[in-house]
């Protein structure tokens, strides 16, 4: 019952958000320290806990994003470990044919996979890195090499990240918190709980009533008997398909890459033209404004002096119509 309990605690911490980790686990071992009773094996047993608690280690940035797919997206982590048992079969079939389509699925699905993974991790409130997300691509692409890998990934209380060369067996060691327990249906429990009694329940509450497996996941997945190993050569041959594939396709993509460059540069070549025609043109059209502006000065100055000049021969031209016509009205 204790290390049942013990998961469904971890459970909850490994599915908070990373930077809740250490002051939910130091707050859980509180809450379990404090149920204990004064005396007697229940109380040992109840310290012994808190104390298991405290000891459960922090997850690297990668394996909690890892923790964050296997919580909130568990049909990618399955997608992968289905197909790992495919590409297997496939190459215990030594399917070359076989291998080298489940290959290009297997990009596909890691690719998408570790967008998931960047979305989880973002609405979690850490943005990965790149270094981080290739970690996380090493660790889903180790889930496809080896059964272990996957049940480790989908266990949610990934600690490290792992990583696998398509054909031996992924080192464990040190991955899992817990290994040798089952993993618990639990869902994952607020660090903002209104008590440490509701705290705790939401910890270890599940945990109490789970049916223990026949044998605990990740160490089950070990025991079960492999298919017959191809020979080395056969297996060198498969792996050696599958790399000449994907050498292929790095050429054509580079190929690709190399067009679509020179198509860059000749068009960057070509609005460099342009903007260096336009700046010209923008100069000299600010030459010619320069120049409209003073000629409309210019012409806006004769227009009132124009005015003026008509207004004094205006005025002119009224005098000398009324000396007329008084000269004309003078009796002779």
């Amino acid at each position: 019952m204790g290390e049942l309990e013990l998961a469904g605690i971890a459970a909850g911490l490994y599915a908070l958000p990373f930077d809740d980790f250490v002051a939910a686990r130091t707050a859980a071992a509180k809450d379990v320290a404090a149920a204990a009773p004064a005396k007697g094996p229940a109380a040992q047993q109840q310290r012994s806990l808190a104390a298991d608690v405290r000891l459960l280690p922090k997850p690297s940035v990668a394996a909690w994003t890892v923790n964050m797919l296997a919580v909130q997206r568990p049909e990618t982590l399955r997608e992968l470990a289905e197909l790992g048992q495919s590409m297997r079969a496939a190459q215990s079939a030594l399917d070359a044919a076989e291998l080298r389509q489940l290959a290009q699925q297997r990009r596909q699905l890691l690719a998408a996979a570790v967008r998931d993974a960047q979305a989880v991790a973002a609405g979690n409130g850490r943005k990965i890195s790149g270094a981080i997300a290739t970690e996380v691509e090493e660790t889903l692409r180790a889930a496809t090499a080896d059964e272990g890998a996957a049940a480790a990934a989908q266990s949610g209380r990934l600690l490290r990240a792992l990583s696998a060369d398509g054909v031996d067996v992924v080192d464990l060691a040190g991955a899992v918190a817990l290994p040798s327990v089952a993993v618990p249906t639990t869902a994952p429990f607020s660090s903002t709980a209104s008590s440490g009694a509701s705290r705790t329940a939401a910890l270890s509450g599940p945990s109490r009533t789970a049916q223990p497996a026949a044998q605990p996941r990740l160490r089950a997945v070990r025991e079960e008997p492999r298919p017959a190993t191809p020979s080395a050569l056969e297996r060198a041959r498969a792996a050696f398909d599958e790399a000449e594939q994907a050498a292929r396709e790095a050429t054509e993509e580079a190929l690709r890459s190399g067009h679509e460059l020179g198509e860059a540069r000749s068009l960057a070549a070509g609005l460099a033209d342009a903007a260096r025609r336009l700046r010209q043109q923008l100069e000299q059209t600010e030459l010619d404004l320069k120049a409209a502006r003073k000629r409309h000065e210019v012409a806006a100055a004769q227009a009132q002096q124009a005015v003026r000049a008509s207004d004094r021969a205006q005025r002119k031209e009224d005098l000398a119509r009324e000396r007329v016509l008084r000269l004309g009205n003078t009796p002779g």
